[in-house]
This record gives structure tokens, C-alpha cells and sequence, in this order.
């Protein structure tokens, strides 16, 4: 367990962000990292993540490890959990960020991309869940949150393949959410609407987006709070 320099006798949080260099789970990352926490950074590019662990290094104050994984590769999602936990000893709050937003046109012609869509959003999410849940049940506390998307909410002809992965990945998270409950656990669904982000790049942008650093700002804050679903913005 580490304390923070800037608040003697008090323990610092110990953060895992998976799917660390999305833009909205970079500006998440400062939030913690100008609080002092120790993070633990998962992501796929090397570059990115090191990048990232430079910046939050500079930022704060707290300890920043990190593991380049591709999620994709169900096999290593344990290996992840148990390189934080045997780095930190206790974890306080946990973010999976990652997704991909696909072509659905394409996904309509080939059931391959849409099952692309399908283990992204939504089966990688069951599979690195399954372990973390585990592991703050038996520690009898920390947060949970997981991104998921209002896109979830209602099948519509423009993305109703994203759609409804999202929606499968927030009707999970209710059950777990329920399970957790009496565990001391919270699990947290963010649900973000229109974000500038870069998997939102080819889209013409109106007053609904909302930024990255915004969005972040909100996500930290129903974390620490251990809200049950958030609506962002």
C-alpha cells in the first residue's frame, strides 16, 4: 500500500484503467493522477501507453505501471488482473474503457465483423469483469465502472450491431451490479452520449458533443462516488 506524499497518513487509491489510451479514459487517468493515486495502465499500443504513463508521471504524484495487451486476446485478461493485484496488494477502482465503434454496413453483409463488434464491446468485457469481480468480492470493497454507451438503449437502424453489444454489456453490468451489492462493491455504467473523440472523427459534430476532458471529469467523479448508472453529459 502506498501513501500519498502530498496527504501524510492517508492511502493513496489504487486505480486500474484497462483500455487506458481511449481519449476519455486518458483524461479519466489525469483526474487520479492530480489526486495522487497509483495507476495501473492497460492498453494495446506500446507507444500510446508510455506516452500516457509519461504525461501522468509529470502530473501526479502516485506510482504509474503499465501492460501492453491487446483485449482481443482473451487468454491474458487473468494475467492483467493478477499483475495489478500482486503490484498493488489492494485495488480501489477499476475502469474498462476500451471498444470499437464498426462499420455497420459491414457488419450487416458479414457475420465475421459484426461477431468483431460483439467480442469488443461486449464478451471482452464479461471476460475481464469475471476476475475483477472476483477479486474486489473477496476483498470486500472497491469500484467497478465500465463504459458502456446510450446507444445501448434502443436498437436503431444506423448502429443497431454497436447498439446492441452496448445494450448487452449494460444489462450485464445491472445483474453484476446486483450481485455486488451486499459484497460492498459498486459497479458503475457509464453511459456516454456524443463524445469528440477520435472513433467519433468522421462524424459531423453539433452542440449535443460533448469533450473528452469533460467526460473524463464526470466518469472520475461518479467513481468516486460509487454511482449506479451515469448518464454523461
Amino acid at each position: 500500500m502506498y501513501t500519498s506524499s502530498n496527504q501524510p497518513g492517508m492511502f493513496m487509491q489504487n486505480v486500474i484503467i484497462i483500455g487506458a489510451t481511449s481519449a476519455i479514459a486518458q483524461e479519466t487517468a489525469r483526474c487520479y493522477a492530480a489526486e495522487g493515486a497509483a495507476l495501473f495502465l492497460v492498453a494495446r499500443s506500446a507507444e500510446k501507453l508510455d506516452a500516457l504513463a509519461a504525461d501522468l508521471r509529470i502530473r501526479g504524484q502516485g506510482r504509474v505501471e503499465t501492460m501492453v495487451c491487446d483485449l482481443l486476446d482473451f487468454s491474458r485478461h487473468a494475467e492483467i488482473v493478477d499483475k495489478a493485484w500482486g503490484i498493488f496488494g489492494r485495488v480501489d477502482a477499476v475502469l474498462i474503457a476500451h471498444g470499437t465503434l464498426g462499420d455497420q454496413k459491414r457488419c450487416e453483409e458479414d457475420y465475421a465483423e459484426a461477431e468483431k463488434e460483439y467480442r469488443s464491446n461486449f464478451l471482452s468485457v464479461v471476460s475481464l469483469c469475471t476476475p475483477i469481480a472476483n477479486r474486489l468480492e473477496k476483498q470486500g470493497r472497491g469500484t467497478l465502472a465500465v463504459i458502456s454507451s446510450v446507444a445501448g438503449m434502443r436498437g436503431r437502424q444506423s448502429n443497431y450491431i454497436y447498439g446492441s453489444a452496448k445494450g448487452a454489456k449494460s444489462l450485464y453490468l445491472q445483474g453484476l451490479r446486483n450481485r455486488m451489492h451486499h459484497k460492498g462493491v459498486k459497479v458503475v455504467s457509464i453511459l456516454p452520449g456524443f463524445v469528440d473523440t477520435p472513433m467519433t472523427a468522421g462524424f459531423k459534430k453539433n452542440g449535443l458533443y460533448a469533450t473528452a476532458a469533460d467526460v473524463g471529469a464526470g466518469i472520475h467523479k461518479a467513481m468516486k462516488k460509487g454511482r449506479e448508472v451515469v448518464f454523461l453529459p
